[in-house]
């Protein structure tokens, strides 16, 4: 049992340095377990991230559309609406028609009638948002996870494991929004990635090559750090049931971007043996990456890594890349900018422009409206 002292969970202190993942707050009715502390000693909790539709029923890229046709239909012409909404608005045209007099109290005092939002419409939008407590159990303990079994079905829910807080060179830990924007790109387009060989860069905690892994053949799992990467497994192990059904499969492997060559030594955990690195070359179609541009070190050396391992490719490939753009105010501009942003951007655009006889870059930007699989909050800066 993990010893933590009720002020310490009450009132939570972080150092200056440390970064905080919002993503875990804002799951409707759910709590996080705190399982076990990690390697170098920070606590680690376990969250069920609930699909809006059950993975089983969900149906192909074309029926979709149709779908989210339809309900924008029933937005544009009110049939959406149910009968109390109905009523609210009815009462609103009322006092409307009657003057302002009507909104009058006895002193005079303006009334301000504000129709309130219908909890099924919000549960529906996914913006029904409890801000949740960690609870500190036991690892192992069957009967901790009893009452998350019984509000779930297996199905239903994709589970991870992350902490909750940390320095900036242990983020991959933690969960973020783009990782999640991108699982939704996936689901939307199953038929795209269908029986595929894909090769994630900077996986973290592994919830978008699990959800890749749920409709294509293969896919290769990479990030750097024995801790980061034994927590990526067990995230893959737990939803082992969701990629079953297909077939797929994830392999978690280390890849240092820093590095220019596969780690194949036999003694170094998630290493490489030469079979994986030719089946890799032989057979992968696409590359995806979720919230990694936040360090222009960083930046510049995955762009490095893309340019290297997409040269020793068999076939050609399509590189998926989401993120978040997140607005800091600086001193040295003395205004609200986006740097790590602006040099993804610039990164970009050199690989577009990059003259190769070998090869050749196309860029193209996918828009954001497409349904929304996964319970998170998709903000404007994704």
């Amino acid at each position: 049992m993990v010893d933590v002292t009720e002020k310490e969970m009450d009132n939570p202190t972080f150092r200056s340095d440390t970064v905080l993942s919002d993503v875990h707050l804002h799951c409707p009715n759910k709590r996080h377990l705190m399982v076990r502390l990690n390697a170098v000693g920070q606590p680690v909790f376990l969250s069920c991230f609930k699909f809006l539709w059950n993975t089983e029923d969900l149906v192909s890229e074309k029926d979709m559309r149709e779908v989210t046709a339809g309900r924008e239909h029933q937005k544009r012409s009110g049939d959406g609406l149910c009968g109390k909404d109905r009523s609210n608005q009815k009462k609103e045209r009322e006092l409307n028609s009657e003057g302002v007099e009507a909104l009058l109290d006895d002193d005079g005092d303006l009334e301000v009638v504000r129709r309130p939002q219908n909890v099924s419409d919000l549960e529906e939008e996914g913006l029904l948002r409890d801000i949740v407590c960690p609870v500190i159990l036991m690892k192992g303990t069957e009967d901790a996870f009893e009452d998350e079994e019984q509000e779930c079905t297996c199905s239903d829910v994709v589970k991870i494991e992350h902490t909750m807080a940390t320095p900036l060179e242990d983020v991959g830990k933690q969960v973020w929004r783009a990782a999640f924007l991108l699982a939704d790109y996936i689901l939307f387009q199953r038929d795209t990635f269908r029986c595929c060989s894909v090769l994630e860069l900077g996986g973290g905690t592994g919830i978008t090559s699990i959800i890749m892994g749920t409709v294509a053949k293969r896919v290769y799992c990479t990030d750097v750090g024995e801790d980061l990467l034994t927590m990526c497994e067990q995230n893959v192990a737990l939803n082992k049931h969701l990629m079953e059904p297909g077939g797929g499969e994830v392999k978690v492997k280390e890849l240092d971007w820093l590095k220019d060559e596969f780690c194949t030594d036999p003694e170094v955990p998630y290493s490489w043996s030469e079979e994986e690195i030719a089946d890799l070359h032989d057979h992968c179609s696409v590359i995806m990456a979720a919230d990694v541009f936040y360090d222009d070190d960083l930046t510049d050396a995955l762009f490095r890594t893309l340019y290297r391992i997409t040269h020793s490719l068999r076939n050609s490939c399509t590189v998926y890349l989401a993120l978040e753009k997140r607005l800091n105010f600086t001193l040295r501009h003395m205004d609200v900018t986006c740097e790590a942003y602006s040099h993804f951007r610039n990164n970009l655009n050199d690989l577009e422009n990059l003259q190769d006889r070998e090869i050749k870059y196309t860029v193209e930007p996918i828009k954001v409206d497409f349904c929304q699989f996964l319970v998170y909050e998709r903000i404007e800066q994704l």
